[in-house]
């Protein structure tokens, strides 16, 4: 049974138009994110780019590694950025992708008073995504983590701002793998866009689900393997085959408004 707000059902919503993905952005907080939540969309859209926000080298490594780096077996003095990149830039190959890199630094390296926000972020963003004139960008949901959070908010800026171009593209929300187990934390980001008027919907996203090929696709993080398995019980998650799923950021259908009132 429906809602009663008077709108006609329609059973085509959900289903998106195989011209809308003619060209795709998803952009990623760190270097694997779009790797781990949207690798059946990238695959299967060759020719996808991928731009990760926080792919800048810091101002100063510190004096240790930090946590997350030790576990992934650097040492004092490496370059992680730089190795990370080569990662980076193997996995989109093999998934026939661009890599494209904000200078931005992952925020485990800077006090919190010096971690960018959205507003210094989203004009490079905007800069980047514009460069691609894609017909489709997909976003992090945004969950939990600092950096995750930053690019999404960042990504809703950007999405504003392209507003106003000849052909703004539409907008896709992928969810944050790991993450978005997190109890109540998908929930909360969208019941946050829905009263902000911009409804999340579960997308129909022609992808190629081949696990496979996404297992064969993370593994080129060597470096973050080992921390995905401490923090993020990687491999249970995997042989689970949790769905990766994609949503549409639109504003409501007319009418449907007062859905918003009743949470």
């Amino acid at each position: 049974m429906g809602a009663d707000t008077g709108a006609t059902v329609e059973v085509t919503w959900g289903l998106v138009n195989p011209g809308t993905l003619a060209r795709v952005v998803v952009v990623s907080p760190h270097f694997d994110d779009a790797v781990l939540g949207a690798t059946h969309l990238i695959a299967g859209h060759p020719g996808t780019t991928v731009i990760t926000v926080l792919g800048g080298r810091p101002p100063k490594y510190p004096d240790e590694p930090t946590s997350w780096d030790a576990c992934g077996g650097f040492r004092a003095g490496d370059d992680v950025v730089a190795l990370r990149r080569e990662e980076d830039r193997a996995a989109m190959a093999f998934l026939d992708a661009t890599p494209v890199w904000l200078e931005f630094p992952d925020h485990q390296y800077l006090a919190k008073s010096e971690r960018p926000g959205p507003a210094e972020v989203a004009p490079a963003l905007e800069k980047a995504i514009a460069a691609v004139a894609p017909t489709a960008v997909f976003l992090p949901m945004g969950l939990a983590n600092p950096d995750h959070a930053l690019t999404h908010d960042a990504g809703l800026l950007a999405r504003t701002a392209l507003a106003e171009t000849d052909s703004p593209p539409a907008w896709f929300c992928y969810e944050d793998h790991g993450y978005k187990h997190i109890p109540g934390i998908l929930a909360w980001r969208v019941a946050k866009l829905l009263k902000s008027g911009l409804w999340p919907t579960p997308a129909v996203v022609p992808i190629d689900p081949d696990m496979v090929r996404k297992r064969a696709a993370i593994e080129f993080y060597k470096s973050q393997l080992p921390p995905l398995q401490r923090d993020h019980v990687l491999d249970e998650r995997l042989d689970a085959n949790v769905p990766e799923q994609y949503w549409r950021l639109e504003p409501p259908p007319p009418g449907w408004e007062m859905l918003a009132d009743t949470i």
